[in-house]
């Protein structure tokens, strides 16, 4: 049952009041079965780890959920993390920011499961059915988490293409109307299209006579006889690739990916993505709480000093003079960093601004990609924006993000192309941090480590990695029919 917003501020006290009560009462010796710190990824395994059975205790070193994709809130305390002064008087109260260290999207289609979601601009409060596939959104409502949170659908998704952006085009109406397309590849995008939203894997007759497990996906760009400006927004701006390695693997891999956006975008119109009301902080809230209703333990503000070993495996975490003792630990790479190796670099630059972004149709919330060919990079440029219609900025504010892969030594000069879409810029933030990847797949040890967060507005690779390392410790492949079954089992017990 949904339960309402007095009743959540309720459970959210309640939950602090026992948070805090643990926090004050903790033993200095304890066991657990897993032990979790920091990050949105080590969120959602704890409370997947809590639902079966497991006994979990997550510490942060902040006095937030979610580390660093944590939304961060009054807006006093983002200048203060970046060392800026202010904020300025116009950007008004401080309490109404709710501001993502690392803003994406999340991605639905799928099974029709029933969500709460904001569809106009008067906040009136609908119920309707959302037919989810994105991972991290099927994940949201078979645990239910999504009892605790409330989404809204981003208004619009485009690309950049010789300056401009335009609309991305994924139905048959959108394709002989894009901007992007001369007349004839208007009609052979469509048939691509229609050839796409037509194929099912298990029925050969959609196939038309390729075999879309040898057939490349740039064979098939071939056969409907489309060149390299079409290819370069159906691979980045409709399959979310983020380089142009998928043309040459099998085209079934891009099929379900297209077949993925555009049933996702079929429902709403506006686009296929979905962004929760209060920011991405209430993501790693809602695990947190799904953990602590099957009785796990989190520990905010606390800090690590040491991951205890024996015979190469871990057995303990030392905290604040508490030994807690454990048989696996999660964590992300800044709490093990002899075990993790850099692979790269990733700039964000969050923006606020007091306009929507110019050529949006005045859109309050978007998402734009700007292909890596159109810079004459090898990373693809993403541009995302959300604004005071989903609680994370005073009236009338924006707050967007750009982000990419760092090639160069001037990283701020690599997004200019991304910020030149949102000018003016009242005040931006500059970040750029390391992507680290764990060096071994933790058996041995039984420290699961997690990946960096990269530059993409979407969490697709973030739940690639939690699926992974749910594999890796337990052996078995992440099944969402078995996590739905264990809930109702707890639900019955109750």
């Amino acid at each position: 049952m949904r339960i309402s917003l007095a009743e959540r501020q309720s459970l959210v006290t309640k939950h602090i009041s026992e948070t805090l009560r643990k926090v004050n009462n903790v033993p200095s010796y304890m066991f657990m079965n897993t032990i979790t710190l920091t990050l949105t990824q080590e969120c959602i395994l704890s409370g997947l780890m809590s639902v079966s059975g497991k006994k979990v205790l997550h510490i942060d070193r902040n006095p937030y959920y979610g580390g660093e994709s944590a939304s961060i809130s009054p807006l006093e305390e983002v200048y203060r993390k970046f060392q800026v002064p202010g904020p300025a008087k116009s950007l008004g109260r401080g309490r109404d920011w709710n501001v993502d260290l690392i803003p994406k999207f999340l991605l639905a289609s799928g099974e029709a499961r029933m969500c709460y979601f904001y569809t106009n601009q008067t906040h009136e409060t609908s119920t309707q059915l959302l037919f989810f596939s994105g991972q991290l959104v099927k994940m949201l409502v078979y645990t239910e988490v999504t009892r605790y949170l409330d989404f809204k659908v981003i208004e619009g998704s485009y690309v950049y293409k010789a300056g401009k952006i335009h609309k991305v085009p994924s139905t048959e109406a959108e394709a002989l109307s894009s901007d992007l397309m001369g007349m004839f590849d208007k009609r052979r995008f469509r048939k691509l299209l229609v050839f796409i939203l037509n194929f099912e894997e298990g029925d050969p007759r959609t196939h038309q006579d390729i075999d879309p497990n040898r057939t490349s996906m740039r064979e098939l760009f071939r056969r409907f006889d489309l060149g390299p400006d079409i290819m370069e927004f159906t691979g980045h701006a409709l399959a979310l690739y983020r380089n142009d390695d998928y043309l040459d693997q099998p085209c079934v891999q891009t099929i379900r990916r297209i077949k993925l956006y555009t049933e996702s975008l079929a429902r709403y119109n506006c686009s296929p993505y979905l962004y929760p009301l209060y920011g991405l902080g209430e993501l790693p809230q809602g695990f947190a709480r799904l953990s602590a209703v099957h009785g796990g333990t989190y520990i905010l503000n606390r800090g690590v000093e040491d991951i205890v070993l024996d015979k190469g495996k871990v057995v303990a975490v030392k905290s604040e003079g508490a030994v807690f003792r454990c048989k696996q630990l999660i964590c992300d790479p800044s709490y093990v960093p002899n075990r993790v190796k850099k692979v790269g670099r990733v700039i964000r630059v969050i923006c606020f601004l007091n306009h929507p972004i110019k050529n949006t149709h005045d859109a309050n919330s978007c998402q734009i990609i700007i292909p890596q060919a159109q810079v004459h990079r090898k990373s693809d440029i993403y541009v995302c924006m959300v604004s005071y219609t989903h609680n994370v900025s005073s009236s009338g504010m924006y707050v967007a993000m750009v982000s990419t892969t760092v090639e160069t030594n001037d990283p701020e000069k690599e997004v200019q192309p991304g910020l030149e879409l949102l000018e003016p810029i009242d005040q931006k933030f500059v970040s750029v941090s390391n992507m680290m990847v764990p060096i071994d797949d933790g058996r041995n040890s039984q420290i699961f480590v997690s990946r960096s967060y990269d530059a993409t507005t979407h969490f697709e690779t973030e739940c690639e990695d939690i699926k992974d390392m749910y594999r890796r410790m337990t052996g078995s492949e992440f099944i969402f029919g078995d996590l739905r079954r264990d809930c109702d089992d707890d639900e019955d017990e109750d």
